[in-house]
């Protein structure tokens, strides 16, 4: 008689990995009985042994497959120091805390100046990952004619993988695209394309959204409506920036509610009423939680129905330096338990 000590769970999922594996070369201890010379005792306290080490074995699997949330910064935030200095001012964000960023340049096949493999080597040197970035996808990556995407975008895509990314974000829609509703409809088919290009590489496409997507309608239908009826979760996934679309009527919280599960990513930003002419919209971004966003309160919600990541975007400092702001709404979501 042996005893196998075992969760099945386990063994199935590692059978499923390859069925041929031996039980005992994944952690597993079969015991035989007869071939111990040992008393009764001494065999169940070893068979306990092995037991609670399955236990801790079955802790550390399922753990691992539970996915992690991140929090990060979008460059943007710091993009005047970025343009001056960006080694030196990925090191200040490191030297604060920052494990993650999210890029907003991309010019020439460049991030920042550096292809892709150098930037994914700075960032190692900083012990920083890049999971995500932005980079609007317009009119010229997609030829409508032959019905494929042009070379421009699948660079993106191969250097998107390249440096590291989970998700290759398009931060807005051109106007051009969203004059009517089949317009629409058929740029929604590119994302949906757009997110199969990325998945063979192993990755996402994503939308960032701004404030017209909520306060432009097509056909009787809100844009931002058009866009969630008509992309793939699976394919394309959503960032939700909570600060710009306020001011427009739409309310963030009410529509992670109503969307479990849609939101991968946010752009965690407040907002507070801006000075007369000092911006195009009546609010600017401001330190985490002095505003009027309702700024925790949408990011706890997103935390519980899918948001995986979490990024700090400020774009606008009140007299305060961008890099002091970025130290303060890190601290701010630390303190949030983030």
């Amino acid at each position: 008689m042996f005893l196998c000590v075992s969760k099945n769970i386990l063994i199935n999922q590692l059978k499923e990995h390859d069925e041929n594996i031996p039980i005992f070369n994944h952690h597993f201890l079969t015991i035989n009985p007869n071939d111990m010379n040992t008393s009764r005792r001494s065999f169940i306290q070893k068979t306990a042994l092995v037991i609670a080490g399955s236990s801790v074995l079955s802790k550390s699997l399922l753990a691992a497959a539970v996915p992690k949330h991140i929090t990060g910064i979008q460059l943007y935030s710091v993009r005047e120091d970025m343009k001056k200095d960006p080694l030196a001012t990925l090191r200040a964000l490191a030297d604060m805390g920052y494990k993650y960023v999210e890029h907003a340049n991309y010019v020439n096949r460049k991030f920042y100046g550096f292809d892709a493999k150098e930037f994914k080597k700075i960032l190692d040197g900083h012990g920083m990952k890049m999971l995500s970035g932005h980079t609007v996808m317009g009119k010229d990556h997609w030829d409508a004619a032959k019905k494929e995407f042009t070379d421009a975008w699948k660079y993106t895509v191969e250097d998107a993988a390249v440096v590291g990314q989970e998700i290759v974000i398009s931060p807005s829609l051109e106007a051009g695209l969203r004059k009517t509703y089949d317009d629409m409809l058929r740029y929604m088919d590119v994302f949906n394309k757009s997110g199969e290009l990325c998945k063979k590489s192993g990755m996402r496409f994503g939308y960032h959204n701004h404030s017209f997507e909520f306060s432009q309608s097509l056909n009787g239908k809100q844009l931002y409506d058009i866009i969630l009826e008509n992309t793939d979760p699976s394919l394309v996934a959503q960032q939700l920036d909570m600060g710009n679309l306020y001011g427009t009527g739409a309310n963030a919280y009410e529509i992670v509610k109503k969307h479990p599960g849609r939101f991968i990513s946010m752009h965690v930003k407040d907002e507070i009423k801006a000075k007369e002419g000092e911006t195009e919209s009546a609010y600017e971004s401001t330190i985490l939680g002095v505003g009027v966003a309702n700024t925790k309160a949408v990011t706890d919600l997103g935390k519980k129905s899918g948001t995986l990541h979490f990024i700090i975007e400020q774009e606008s400092y009140q007299n305060k330096s961008p890099l002091d702001c970025a130290k303060e709404d890190l601290k701010i979501m630390k303190d949030w338990g983030y």
